[in-house]
């Protein structure tokens, strides 16, 4: 699974003065749980741009002052008016242990209900997942190429080798639904149909 670096420093002080200063130079304070005592240390706002505003989920190779560990990033907080980052919790991974993850997905394939004037509809971007690390896919892959018109690929359609999918089973993932543009369209050629239909009956008369 795709990982990504990020080095953090150790916290001399606790408490809101002291995660002021550290927003003000351009740093959030962080905290690492998960391996008994919590870490507190504070990490760099621009560091957390890959991590955080992308559609993939990264696991995070975590240095603290020269102490390395794979974690995952588990809760942000963001300022309600500016929606700067001011606080981040990580959670440290035992690789032998499963963990909970959402992965997105990845459409593939070709809709039989799109060519036909359908439009995709991508109702879950990522799955909430479980397993270990090593048997993380990057995406989970949603195959399209049989689905019609009014039909889903629902959650219980889909399968990872040794990965346990923990959304419920009747979600629709992605749907095929009919467009305003191809229902108006047929709304047109019935009417176009009763149209023939009474003008011939006319000229019958």
């Amino acid at each position: 699974m795709k990982t990504i670096a990020i080095k953090g420093d150790l916290r001399n002080g606790l408490g809101k003065s002291a995660n002021k200063a550290l927003r003000k130079g351009g740093q959030v304070p962080c905290v690492l749980y998960g391996q008994g005592e919590n870490v507190h240390f504070s990490v760099y706002e621009s560091d957390f741009k890959l991590l955080v505003y992308t559609p993939n989920t990264y696991l995070v190779r975590l240095d603290v002052d020269g102490n390395q560990v794979m974690a995952k990033l588990q809760d942000i907080q963001y300022h309600p008016v500016s929606e700067a980052i001011i606080h981040a919790d990580f959670y440290a991974l035992n690789l032998s242990e499963p963990v909970d993850l959402s992965i997105p997905i990845r459409v593939e394939g070709n809709s039989p209900g799109v060519r036909a004037g359908g439009k995709l509809q991508i109702k879950i971007r990522k799955l909430a997942v479980s397993g270990l690390i090593a048997d993380m896919p990057d995406d989970i892959p949603v195959n399209i190429d049989k689905l019609e018109i009014g039909k889903s690929v629902r959650v219980r359609d889909l399968s990872v080798d040794n990965i346990e999918l923990k959304d419920t089973p009747e979600n629709s993932v992605v749907s095929v639904v009919v467009t305003r543009a191809a229902r108006s369209a047929a709304a047109g050629e019935e009417g176009s149909e009763e149209g023939e239909e009474g003008s011939e009956e006319a000229t019958e008369e």
